[in-house]
């Protein structure tokens, strides 16, 4: 309005002795820009006017207002600096038993013939190269394999065993039996089945059945399991007298506390429209402790019996300082129930080997594991055992029994095996 006010002003200086109709036309615009003038002051005085009347009817209207102002600001500030509260529900408990019944890394086979340590029962599997790595190639439509097992084919596991695998998947279905081991008796104790496109199911027979068909058990359900994603998943079973637990890149996703025991042996099945993928197949006797996550020690009748049925006893429990040969003091139960066992076989050779995860160059790794087993050579001959029996061998990063993309596959990799000679 100031600017009009002043632009008028100058335009009637300048305009000096001009035309009376000149003069007339600047005459009506000042009058305009009055009348403007005058009505903006009207509606300031009259919006004062009803503030004041506010204050006066309602005089905690201001301090609402302010408060409200504040509760907004607390919110923002309470939105940025809370912590926020994570809840962990990952359950990583599997405990791989003690006595390796089979083992097969998928390695050295012919590509394109069926896998050495298998059976056939129905459809076709065959050694594929995957991403890289050799697997074993489920046919799509059908098809059902075992794992052929010489020393009592169907009645292997007993009340304690576990099972892992690496499995890639993209659609269809997948599924694993686990068996009744009377011959006679071809009916499923429990069975694992899920289909690539996320639903996992558990079927399984309750103690008190009077028979074996998984029809009596109940069926648990699991969205969350990530099988269509193009990926390798690595899968682990637990059973130990009565509770079956499942893990999948070792997370549990399932925990059955009141199943029958009884399985013999164990079938894998796959049906889709395109190829399934597995590879580094493990079965193994006994089991982690039913409620005692930190008792995976082994026993010297376990490592006895490891000995006698597969001719080595593999641990995982033998620690060391990281980049280290430096045996950590946590160790030394598991290699002094190594060594009761040797000093009763003294007419016995064992090679001790260290292996390593693929983390680091073959050039740290190899010397590392070599250091490591010589180390516990070392022990063992501290503890009684005759050294002429013992020889030390660092296996590096060769020979991986799990993926070495996965923490809990690392983890497994980083083992000691005592293989008798």
């Amino acid at each position: 309005m100031r600017k009009l006010q002043f632009l008028l002003v100058a335009v009637m200086l300048t305009a000096g002795t001009g035309s009376l109709a000149a003069q007339s036309f600047l005459q009506g615009l000042a009058n305009k820009a009055k009348d403007k003038a005058k009505e903006k002051i009207e509606q300031k005085v009259e919006e004062t006017v009803d503030q004041t009347m506010d204050k006066v009817l309602n005089p905690n209207a201001d301090k609402k207002n302010q408060n409200q102002g504040k509760e907004q600001n607390n919110q923002k500030e309470q939105q940025t600096t809370e912590p926020q509260t994570q809840v962990s529900n990952v359950k990583s408990d599997f405990v791989r038993g003690s006595v390796v019944v089979f083992e097969d890394a998928v390695k050295g086979e012919q590509v394109g013939e069926f896998p050495s340590k298998w059976d056939l029962q129905r459809g076709n599997a065959e050694i594929a190269t995957v991403n890289g790595q050799q697997a074993i190639e489920f046919a799509k439509e059908d098809s059902w394999i075992m794992p052929l097992i010489s020393k009592n084919p169907k009645n292997y596991f007993g009340d304690e065993f576990t099972v892992e695998f690496d499995l890639l998947c993209t659609e269809g279905s997948f599924e694993i039996d686990f068996m009744h081991p009377e011959e006679e008796a071809d009916q499923e104790i429990f069975t694992l089945h899920w289909f690539a496109g996320g639903s996992f199911t558990l079927d399984y027979v309750r103690p008190d059945s009077q028979s074996n068909s998984k029809k009596d058990g109940t069926s648990v359900q699991d969205q969350k399991t990530p099988l269509n994603d193009n990926r390798w998943h690595h899968y682990a079973i637990s059973f130990n007298k009565r509770v079956i637990k499942v893990y999948v890149d070792n997370i549990r996703y399932f925990n059955i506390p009141g199943a029958k025991a009884g399985a013999g042996w164990m079938t894998f099945w796959f049906r889709g429209e395109k190829p399934a993928y597995m590879k580094n197949v493990l079965i193994a006797r006994g089991a982690g402790e039913l409620y005692g996550r930190n008792a995976t020690d082994a026993s010297e009748g376990a490592i006895a019996k490891a000995m006698a049925e597969t001719g080595k006893f593999v641990t995982n429990n033998i620690l060391f300082e990281t980049g280290k040969a430096d045996l950590k003091p946590e160790s030394m139960a598991e290699i002094q129930k190594v060594a009761d066992y040797m000093k009763k076989n003294t007419n016995v050779r064992f090679e001790v080997q260290g292996h390593t995860d693929n983390q680091g160059s073959d050039k740290i790794n190899d010397p590392l594991s070599q250091k490591r087993a010589e180390a516990i050579v070392a022990a063992l001959v501290r503890l009684g055992v005759d050294e002429w029996n013992l020889r030390a061998v660092g296996k590096g990063s060769h020979e991986p029994v799990a993926d070495n993309s996965t923490e809990a596959g690392r983890a497994k990799n980083r083992r000691v095996e005592f293989i008798k000679k």
